[in-house]
């Protein structure tokens, strides 16, 4: 048994979301089982953690005659580094000792969401999501069924995932190169039209000399030209004001006069009316800078119109070409590169081939390495998760992960995949997308992800009732499987089935009381004799000594 990996929900806190008034759920490590009678609010903690992954909420989920009801999760991460990358990107600061909070508030007009208590937004929380919780119901494999999904199943098997990175890499600048190449061979059908309009596009431009700063500096002096002969007048008139007879000045003059007989008679002021000292210098330095204002202005009328008029011309480039200078300069750079790409297209398609041809080099050098190491792991895989599914019931089963050669390179590799299943003998497999039944696909979910327990770094993986349509020694090999799955990771099944829950290492009950005349859910632990009663109450035995036997035999193997 491999030892369980450090990294799970710890906390999950329910606050008026449909029947639960107030939960607090502290989570241990392993298989956690969840059980309860049908319509006690099992799926209340399903549609908390749904919230915690960034699904679009109702305000139907509010506790009837609240305002709000509110999720909050507290996740231990023992390797951050992916989380933290997504928080990088939305501007955040790293989890603070592994720890990652999530809460979201469901208001009746608003909802919000934060991480670490910084708000964010709800696309961010999805790709948080994404790393934190594997979610799996009777209708959720989505994930499992698409054919991206699959391949880079296959990739974490293989330890491919450097492999594959390379190849996008190579496969973007090979496709940039393409693009690059095909616009060239575009060039080869310019019209002298279109050649015509592009110099006259460019020389139009390049004409009025222009650069980013022009725009605000060019109207600030054209504002102030024409308006010179009414900055002039306030300036000068505000100037008089303070210095002028019987101006501001003068009157302090004769406040400070006064001051200083005060100061005469009490020495103790003069720390209490220096401010008046600074005041005055203050303004003295004031009328002097507008008086200078004034005669700096310049009213030149000829000055004033030239200014205007190159206003109006970038008012006019800005009309034409772009919503602002920057958009002007950048039409005349794309202008100017086009045409050079029409001159000069035999020179520069003799050089974009040679490039295209060392980039579709490299690629197919990463392309065919990523191919290998599909190859080999492939059918060790398809024979891994064979092997769990027989564990699970499927004794004479198939499953293939057959690889098709793309016609071109495609974004993900050389090659597509989808997963081939055969449920019984003699019958063609057919992909995993044709399987009607839940109960099937649900065990085929199980042992994919049984397979690819060590390679799988989600902290929580929840199974909501995935073991329906099964019974009997099914339900208790799907008990093993998921226990078996919880030495790799925290695993939280909620079942009907008492061959499920006595697998658990730890075992909740969900139930509704009434109090105060308002249904409310909660949930509890469960040990010892409340873990066999309930167990019993699962087998539909009522309280006799055989089913309370029978409990007790389910928890003893």
């Amino acid at each position: 048994m491999g030892a369980f990996r450090t990294r799970m929900l710890t906390l999950l806190k329910i606050r008026n979301l449909a029947l639960v008034d107030e939960l607090v759920w502290e989570l241990g490590p392993g298989l956690i089982g969840v059980t309860g009678e049908t319509g006690a609010g099992k799926s209340v903690i399903v549609g908390a953690l749904k919230l915690v992954l960034g699904e679009r909420a109702e305000k139907s989920l509010i506790r009837s005659g609240e305002d709000a009801c509110a999720v909050e999760a507290v996740f231990e991460l023992n390797d951050p580094t992916a989380i933290n990358a997504i928080l990088a990107d939305g501007g955040l600061a790293p989890c603070d000792e592994t720890q990652l909070i999530v809460r979201r508030i469901i208001g009746q007009t608003n909802t919000r969401q934060f991480v670490n208590d910084s708000p964010v937004t709800l696309a961010l929380l999805k790709r948080l999501g994404e790393h934190l919780v594997d979610l799996h119901g009777p209708h959720e494999h989505q994930s499992l069924l698409s054919a991206e999904r699959q391949l880079a199943m296959l990739d974490a098997y293989a330890g491919a995932e450097t492999a594959h990175a390379s190849y996008r890499d190579h496969h973007r600048t090979w496709r940039s190169k393409c693009a690059a190449l095909e616009e060239i061979r575009h060039a080869e059908h310019a019209s002298a039209q279109e050649l015509d309009l592009l110099r006259y596009q460019v020389g139009e431009i390049d004409s009025a000399n222009l650069t980013p700063q022009d725009e605000q500096d060019l109207e600030d002096r054209w504002r102030r030209a024409a308006n010179a002969s009414r900055l002039v007048e306030a300036a000068a008139a505000a100037a008089a004001a303070l210095n002028g007879e019987d101006g501001i000045l003068e009157r302090l003059g004769e406040v400070q006069r006064l001051i200083r007989e005060v100061e005469k008679l009490d020495p103790a002021m003069r720390e209490r009316t220096t401010s008046l000292d600074t005041a005055t210098l203050e303004l003295q330095d004031l009328e002097a800078t507008l008086t200078a204002y004034a005669e700096e202005l310049d009213i030149d009328p000829a000055a004033a119109a030239s200014l205007e008029e190159r206003v109006n011309l970038i008012e006019s480039l800005k009309r034409k070409y772009g919503p602002s200078l920057t958009a002007v300069l950048e039409r005349r750079d794309a202008a100017a590169a086009r045409l050079d790409t029409i001159e000069n297209r035999g020179e520069k398609l003799a050089a974009l081939q040679g490039e295209l041809s060392a980039c579709r080099a490299a690629l197919d050098g990463a392309g065919k390495a990523l191919t290998n190491a599909r190859r080999k792991a492939a059918p060790k895989l398809a024979a891994e998760i064979s092997s769990q599914l027989k564990d699970l019931g499927f004794i004479q089963s198939s499953f293939e992960a057959p690889l098709h050669p793309l016609a071109d390179p495609g974004p993900q590799g050389f090659e597509s995949i989808e997963f081939q299943f055969g449920p019984n003998p003699g019958e063609p497999m057919q992909p995993l997308r044709q399987i009607a039944s839940s109960g099937e696909i649900s065990r085929v979910m199980l042992a994919v992800k049984s397979a690819l327990a060590e390679q799988d770094a989600t902290p929580l993986m929840v199974f909501d009732e995935i073991d329906a349509n099964v019974g009997g020694e099914i339900a208790r090999a799907v008990g093993r499987k998921m226990a078996a799955l919880g030495t790799r990771h925290q695993v939280v099944a909620i079942t009907h089935f008492p061959q499920v829950a006595a697998s658990a290492s730890s075992h909740f009950v969900v139930e509704k009381e009434v109090a105060n005349g308002r249904t409310r859910s909660r949930l509890f632990r469960v040990h010892g004799d409340t873990r066999i009663a309930e167990l019993v109450r699962m087998l539909g035995g009522g309280g006799g000594t055989q089913a309370r036997a029978m409990a007790a035999s389910l928890l003893g193997s």
